[in-house]
């Protein structure tokens, strides 16, 4: 799910570059897969590659694949796995994934798509079986529409992180490593000035009760370090009236039972509390800031492809 942003990015560069291309898709798996449909890699006519789609198993035979769509012009489908009559090339898993292979000869759709998850908005992209451009809609879900197959993509997750400590480094650290954007907001001018060669929004609180001052949308994940949680309660409420998809705060579940008192003071909807994951984290009883922040980034793409993950459960009828 990570992915799909570098791949499109790649496509729409070498397309521009008068590049010819080809997108292939995972359609319909059997049986037990590394990627789900939706799935993409990308082969350009010079041979680069991005993407992957068993995990080493096929890619070798999928890019000479995608070689043969380019020359031809033409969409094809191709299976591998069981049941196929390709029997030199097999899962180690025992499953089978259909593929669609797209060739690209303009940016025009690539590009459109990438500005729309640039934009925030989640993307279908229509591409067909037969001859013709793939096509960009606002809506449509993952799956088989008559002799088109569509992919719908979603905004990448984005992280915004507010308080203090080491955890706050780490994280950003540990997020830059999957490509994840991260915005800081915090009152600690050390950490706002570690952060400052980092690729980070960073915004400083100057006093208790600033707002976030960051958008928060349903693809954004907040995550709370404050040892003084006076500084957390109005930013979390905050929080709380936005369709971010995960809120996460630091501190035991006594601290927790406070944090809670201390919103319901200031009015904030109690019905929004089960929203919080307090204590943060996968990891139970975490200290270290390096495993805080991971225990926290493991649940953060956890919630993240649970909520997106329904898109991959279509199958072709």
């Amino acid at each position: 799910m990570f992915d799909s942003p570098r791949i499109f990015s790649f496509l729409r560069d070498a397309l521009s570059e008068g590049k010819q291309a080809c997108l292939v898709t995972v359609t319909d798996v059997t049986g037990a897969s590394v990627r789900n449909p939706g799935a993409h890699m990308a082969v350009v006519e010079d041979g680069r590659v991005r993407g992957s789609l068993s995990g080493g198993c096929i890619e070798k035979a999928v890019a000479a694949e995608a070689m043969k769509a380019i020359t031809a012009g033409i969409p094809h489908q191709i299976a591998y796995g069981a049941g196929t009559p390709i029997i030199d090339i097999r899962l180690p898993c025992g499953g089978r994934v259909d593929l669609l292979f797209t060739p690209l000869s303009t940016a025009e759709s690539i590009t459109k798509l990438v500005g729309g998850l640039e934009a925030r908005q989640p993307t279908v992209l229509v591409l067909p079986t037969r001859e013709g451009e793939p096509d960009v809609l606002d809506v449509g879900e993952t799956g088989w529409a008559d002799d088109h197959f569509l992919v719908r993509h979603h905004p990448s997750l984005r992280l915004v992180i507010a308080g203090h400590g080491g955890t706050v480094e780490a994280l950003v650290r540990q997020a830059g490593t999957l490509g994840i954007a991260c915005a800081v907001t915090t009152p600690d001018q050390d950490i706002a000035a570690a952060l400052k060669g980092m690729s980070v929004e960073v915004r400083r609180l100057s006093h208790i009760g600033k707002s976030l001052g960051i958008a928060l949308d349903s693809w954004t994940a907040v995550a709370f370090f404050f040892h003084d949680h006076d500084w957390e309660t109005r930013l979390m409420a905050e929080a709380l009236e936005s369709p971010a998809f995960y809120i996460g705060a630091m501190g035991s579940r006594v601290t927790h039972a406070g944090r809670l008192d201390l919103l319901r003071q200031i009015g904030a909807d109690e019905t929004q509390f089960t929203r919080i994951a307090a204590p943060i984290g996968l990891i139970p009883s975490s200290r270290d800031p390096d495993t805080l922040a991971l225990s926290t980034l493991a649940q953060i793409v956890d919630r993240y492809n649970a909520v997106i993950g329904a898109q991959f459960n279509r199958r072709r009828a």
